[in-house]
């Protein structure tokens, strides 16, 4: 298989545990310098997809690489190429947070003066110095997932496969941490990075790699689930003694609409728009109309509306194909 130039690819990768199949039917590919989002409900494979690019498992079926290397023919190759965050620290609690990461360092054949350094300067990256001499188990959720990703990071990888890494973090951390994988991307690394929370990988992937019943969907899918119908929030400016009802109607003769077709969501109104295009027709029959609209986005990024309507026809159609 030639990688052509990407730093993750897959191809047709299977795995079963026993009767159950876990990963399907697995192709996708993910270029350097780009962040990647793995979407997907819980028990369709990205664990276990995961767990397969970091060479921990190996695939029934189908080919793998990881900046060029094979990590089933060559583990200890694809390892020195990636950092592998799982989605909990799960090793050596009874060792400081500057432990854990100098013995990574030292793993990886860094001089443990160099590993003490490196260890330093990770544990200031993800703002952990304060607690450097404090063992991995009295850290909080957060922390440990802080020290994790530093981990991962040890030895400089080019390629990162992170499994959940804002669970537990704090609002502050969060955005530390999309700062951080956005600059990690301009650097170069390729960065495949899954998350149940879809509003926070919508700020941070280039890219996204769909996986339902532990197959990847295929990108006409994709577009033609970005296009359809979604729902846009509306909100106005306007006395709040006169009610969402009064401010619904108004929106609904604006848009020459059935009250009905509006949804409610506390103070915001849900308006569905077929495209970009007729939201900006509609916002321009609002503002028209002497509407002191103050808001109108979609109610869903991109990423969860894609998502929400690949699930519903897989639900209905009963299959991903």
């Amino acid at each position: 298989m030639d990688a052509g130039g990407a730093g993750i690819e897959a191809v047709q990768v299977k795995r079963a545990f026993g009767g159950v199949t876990a990963v399907a039917d697995v192709t996708f590919s993910a270029e350097p310098g780009r962040v990647t989002g793995l979407v997907g409900p819980n028990g369709s494979g990205k664990t276990t997809l995961l767990l397969m690019l970091a060479s921990l498992l190996r695939p029934d079926q189908g080919e793998m690489r990881i900046a060029g290397v094979d990590p089933v023919a060559d583990p200890a190759g694809a390892r020195r190429l990636l950092g592998w965050m799982p989605d909990s620290l799960g090793a050596w609690p009874s060792l400081t947070a500057r432990e854990v990461l100098v013995a990574t360092g030292q793993l990886y054949d860094l001089p443990r003066a160099a590993a003490r350094s490196r260890a330093d300067a990770l544990l200031e990256l993800v703002d952990l110095s304060a607690l450097a001499a404090s063992p991995a188990r009295v850290l909080s959720r957060g922390q440990k997932q802080r020290l994790a990703l530093a981990r991962a990071l040890v030895h400089d990888p080019r390629v990162l496969l992170l499994d959940e890494p804002a669970s537990g973090l704090d609002p502050q951390a969060r955005i530390a941490l999309r700062v951080l994988l956005r600059r990690l991307a301009e650097e170069g690394c390729t960065i495949l990075i899954s998350s149940h929370v879809l509003s926070e990988l919508e700020e941070v992937v280039d890219d996204a790699v769909f996986v339902l019943e532990g197959r990847t969907v295929g990108r006409d899918r994709i577009a033609a689930a970005t296009t359809r119908v979604r729902p846009w929030r509306v909100r106005l400016s306007t006395d709040a003694s006169r009610g969402t009802e009064s401010d619904r109607g108004a929106v609904a003769a604006a848009l020459g609409r059935a009250t009905d077709d509006l949804g409610v969501d506390r103070r915001d109104l849900l308006v569905p728009f077929t495209d970009e295009a007729a939201a900006v027709a509609g916002l321009r029959a609002l503002v028209g109309a002497g509407l002191p609209v103050s808001e109108f986005a979609p109610a869903v990024g991109d990423l969860e509306h894609a998502f929400l309507d690949l699930r519903g026809n897989a639900a209905t159609e009963g299959s991903p194909e």
